[in-house]
């Protein structure tokens, strides 16, 4: 059994003497599977979760049980590292939800206490190492920023490179001073979404930013003297477009173009890729037949009303995105979706029955799965009301893989040398 564990005032973790550790789905406490905890990966971090209180579960009285409310104690979450997906979140209990502010933008998973070690409840779900933190050393990287900028001082977007690097540890811009895998080409200040959960920009003030999003679009030559020697250099390489720390990239679709058509000029080698909205499907089919080898459209529910809710967007709907899908798969470019999971939401049997049709609808290569960062409440509080159940996540993950079995799952984009590989054959859900 897995012992739940929790915070006092002071931020110390303890287990508990006699409670299990809860889950949720959604905003339902659950049990947890022995089955479905792993040892709290490499990289992990725990959080308190400040204005919650743990509930774990009472083996002697078949029932969920608030911890000692009176001692001031505060739930605790894990965030995973690259590469795992949760599968329940923690089982918490909000004395005051009214007054009580929203968490940090991170993803919050069930944590727990078992044999000596902390088990998390999650799966690995892409078997890809190019983000374990054994690959970066700030030692090896800091000496490689100083080279990279005595090379180009003037690039702006070096410069904002190296903050994403340093101050925000952004591991996609650390290879790009890496020259390795894959490297951002951040160009986009504005939006055309409003996301409740955006970790550049939040209009509400209702959290802060995780960081803050790039200023201004750099210029051509910027991008290009960044992207084509990293193409024609970097193992595995990979330059893609749309980052964490931007707005929307298709309403860029003007530089986007001429940077691909530039970059191919010169050089064949390497993935020049796309993370966005996919609200344009025309600019979309524009790049696609600039030269764009890839692509990435995030979503976070395949039903409207879901969709809708969360990303809030201005001037396009979620029909756009799914035609953005269909356009670029159409045109030959490797097609993925960036499936932002939450437990509860993401495998409701609406939301499956919705994923595979969109499968079907649409010919997509490859589903990432991404773990939401938001606070629990703040998501649940903006969906509208549920449908079906809830059949688990680890049970998503087999129902992609019995109904859908040509489709990849996983969590990291793909240079092309991977393009038309199944890598989830290589783990076990």
């Amino acid at each position: 059994m897995a012992l739940l564990v929790f915070a006092d005032q002071k931020e110390r973790i303890y287990d508990h003497s006699t409670l299990e550790m809860g889950g949720a789905s959604g905003a339902t406490w659950v049990r947890v599977p022995e089955e479905e905890l792993i040892p709290l990966p490499e990289g992990s971090r725990l959080f308190t979760m400040p204005g919650t209180y743990p509930v774990g579960w009472n083996g002697s009285l078949a029932t969920f049980e608030v911890a000692e409310a009176a001692r001031g104690q505060q739930a605790v979450a894990a965030f995973l590292p690259p590469g795992y997906m949760r599968t329940h979140l923690p089982a918490t209990s909000y004395p005051d939800a009214s007054v009580a502010p929203y968490l940090p933008l991170w993803s919050y998973a069930a944590v727990g206490w078992r044999s000596g070690q902390f088990v998390a409840a999650a799966v690995r779900i892409d078997p890809m190492d190019h983000q374990a933190p054994w690959q970066y050393d700030d030692r090896t990287l800091l000496p490689l920023i100083r080279g990279r900028l005595a090379e180009q001082p003037d690039n702006r977007l070096l410069h904002h490179l190296k903050r994403c690097a340093t101050d925000y540890h952004c591991l996609c811009a650390k290879n790009a001073f890496y020259r390795r895998w894959e490297a951002p080409l951040p160009i986009a200040f504005a939006c055309n979404a409003d996301c409740v959960g955006c970790i550049s920009l939040q209009t509400e003030g209702l959290v802060p930013a995780s960081h803050e999003r790039i200023g201004g679009a750099p210029t051509l030559e910027e991008l290009c003297a960044l992207a084509h020697p990293h193409l024609t250099e970097a193992e595995e390489a990979i330059v893609s477009f749309g980052q964490g720390c931007e707005g929307e990239p298709l309403l860029h679709g003007d530089l986007i173009e001429e940077t691909i058509q530039r970059l191919r000029s010169r050089t064949d080698r390497g993935t020049i890729h796309l993370n966005t909205n996919g609200s344009l499907p025309q600019v979309v089919e524009r790049l696609c037949m600039a030269g764009l080898d890839s692509i990435r459209i995030s979503l976070n529910a395949t039903q409207p009303e879901a969709y809708a809710a969360y990303y809030r967007p201005k001037h396009y709907e979620y029909a756009d995105v799914v035609e953005s899908i269909r356009r670029a798969k159409a045109h030959g470019c490797y097609t993925s979706i960036n499936l932002l999971v939450f437990p509860g939401v993401s495998d409701r049997e609406e939301e499956v029955d919705g994923l595979l049709h969109l499968i079907v609808q649409t010919g997509l290569d490859l589903i990432q799965m991404k773990n939401l960062n938001i606070d629990p409440r703040r998501y649940l509080e903006s969906l509208p009301p549920p449908r079906g159940g809830a059949i688990g996540m680890r049970e998503l993950v087999r129902t992609i893989r019995r109904e859908a079995p040509q489709v990849d799952i996983g969590y990291f984009n793909r240079p092309r040398e991977y393009f038309g590989r199944s890598l989830c054959e290589a783990l076990t859900f």
